[in-house]
Protein backbone atom coordinates (compact mmCIF):
# COMPACT_ATOMS: atom_id res chain seq x y z
CA UNK A 1 0.00 0.00 0.00
CA UNK A 2 1.19 3.49 -0.83
CA UNK A 3 2.62 5.49 2.08
CA UNK A 4 0.37 8.46 1.25
CA UNK A 5 -2.68 6.21 1.47
CA UNK A 6 -1.55 4.89 4.84
CA UNK A 7 -1.08 8.42 6.17
CA UNK A 8 -4.52 9.38 4.86
CA UNK A 9 -6.19 6.40 6.52
CA UNK A 10 -4.07 6.39 9.69
CA UNK A 11 -6.87 7.08 12.15
CA UNK A 12 -9.02 4.39 10.56
CA UNK A 13 -6.14 1.92 10.69
CA UNK A 14 -5.38 2.46 14.38
CA UNK A 15 -7.91 -0.18 15.43
CA UNK A 16 -6.48 -2.74 13.03
CA UNK A 17 -2.95 -1.93 14.15
CA UNK A 18 -3.93 -2.36 17.80
CA UNK A 19 -5.44 -5.76 16.98
CA UNK A 20 -2.25 -6.81 15.19
CA UNK A 21 0.16 -5.39 17.78
CA UNK A 22 -1.63 -5.04 21.10
CA UNK A 23 1.53 -3.96 22.91
CA UNK A 24 1.64 -0.67 21.00
CA UNK A 25 0.22 2.26 22.92
CA UNK A 26 -2.00 5.08 21.73
CA UNK A 27 1.01 7.36 22.15
CA UNK A 28 3.08 5.09 19.89
CA UNK A 29 0.44 5.33 17.20
CA UNK A 30 0.02 9.08 17.60
CA UNK A 31 3.74 9.65 17.17
CA UNK A 32 3.95 7.18 14.27
CA UNK A 33 1.13 8.99 12.41
CA UNK A 34 1.50 6.84 9.31
CA UNK A 35 5.27 6.64 9.35
CA UNK A 36 6.07 3.08 8.38
CA UNK A 37 9.67 3.14 9.67
CA UNK A 38 8.60 4.39 13.09
CA UNK A 39 5.88 1.75 13.29
CA UNK A 40 8.36 -1.00 12.40
CA UNK A 41 10.78 0.37 15.02
CA UNK A 42 8.10 0.27 17.69
CA UNK A 43 7.10 -3.26 16.73
CA UNK A 44 10.77 -4.23 17.00
CA UNK A 45 11.10 -2.56 20.40
CA UNK A 46 7.86 -3.81 21.96
CA UNK A 47 8.08 -7.37 20.69
CA UNK A 48 11.84 -7.90 20.84
CA UNK A 49 12.15 -8.99 17.22
CA UNK A 50 14.83 -8.13 14.70
CA UNK A 51 14.50 -5.12 12.42
CA UNK A 52 13.98 -7.40 9.41
CA UNK A 53 11.16 -9.31 11.12
CA UNK A 54 9.46 -6.11 12.26
CA UNK A 55 9.64 -4.63 8.77
CA UNK A 56 8.27 -7.85 7.27
CA UNK A 57 5.36 -7.81 9.72
CA UNK A 58 4.54 -4.23 8.75
CA UNK A 59 4.77 -5.11 5.03
CA UNK A 60 2.47 -8.10 5.59
CA UNK A 61 0.04 -5.86 7.48
CA UNK A 62 0.05 -3.36 4.62
CA UNK A 63 -0.74 -6.10 2.12
CA UNK A 64 -3.81 -7.05 4.17
CA UNK A 65 -5.25 -3.52 4.24
CA UNK A 66 -8.22 -3.07 1.92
Amino acid sequence: MNTDIIKGKWKQLNGQIKQQWGKLTDDDLTVAEGTRDYLAGKVQERYGVTKDIAEQQVRDFEKGIH
